[in-house]
C-alpha cells in the first residue's frame, strides 16, 4: 500500500494511472497465518525485576519475551495502521483482514507440521470462513466482529466479484483506447 502510494505521488503513470491518491480505489485482502491467543503472561511488576537475560530467554516457560513483544507489536501496528486508514476514509469494505488470533497449543506454532496439526489448521481455516468479518476497535486495538459485514466467506466472494468487475472494466477501457 505504501509502495503504490509512493509511485502515485511521484507521478509514475506507468505504474499506476490514478492521481491524486484515491484510497477508495485500493482493495486490501490481508490473510494472517494465525497467532496465539493473547495470554497476557507477563506483567509490569514481574518483568520490572528481570535482567537482560530474562528478556531474551525466560527460563520459567522457555519463551523469549523480547522477541515475542516485537513480533506481536509489528503485526498489531500493520493491522491497526491499515484499519485506521480505511476507517478514516470511510472505505472499510475495501480492507478485509482474516486472522485467527485465538490459536492455542500446537496450532499456534509454526514449527509443528505433523499431519494431525495440519489437519487441525485446515479445520481452523474452515471455521474462520464461517465467522463474521472483523475490524480493529480503534479504542482498544483489538479485533472485534464487524456488525456491518457478513462472514469471511461471503466477504471473500464480494472481493472476488469486485476484482473481476474491475478487471473487466480495465480490459474494456484498454480495448477502447486501442
Amino acid at each position: 500500500m505504501t509502495h503504490v502510494s509512493k509511485q502515485i505521488l511521484l507521478g509514475n503513470k506507468d505504474f499506476f494511472p490514478i492521481k491524486p491518491v484515491d484510497y477508495g480505489k485500493f482493495m486490501i485482502l490481508s490473510l494472517g497465518t494465525g497467532s496465539a491467543k493473547i495470554e497476557e503472561k507477563y506483567d509490569a511488576v514481574q518483568s520490572g525485576k528481570w535482567g537482560m537475560f530474562d528478556w531474551i530467554c525466560h527460563v520459567h516457560d522457555r519463551s523469549s519475551p523480547l522477541i515475542d513483544s516485537f513480533n506481536q507489536a509489528s503485526a498489531d501496528l500493520v493491522d491497526i495502521h491499515a484499519s485506521v486508514l480505511f476507517q478514516a476514509l470511510h472505505c472499510e469494505k475495501s480492507y478485509l483482514r482474516i486472522q485467527d488470533d485465538e490459536l492455542t497449543g500446537d496450532t499456534a506454532s509454526v514449527d509443528v507440521s505433523t499431519p494431525e496439526n495440519l489437519n487441525r489448521l485446515v479445520d481452523v481455516g474452515k471455521a474462520l470462513l464461517k465467522k463474521r468479518a472483523c475490524k480493529v476497535n480503534l479504542e482498544t486495538g483489538k479485533n472485534e466482529p464487524d456488525m456491518d459485514r457478513k462472514t469471511n466467506e461471503e466477504e471473500l466472494e464480494n472481493f472476488a466479484k469486485m476484482l473481476s468487475e474491475e478487471r473487466k472494466a480495465r480490459l474494456q477501457k484498454k480495448a477502447f483506447l486501442q
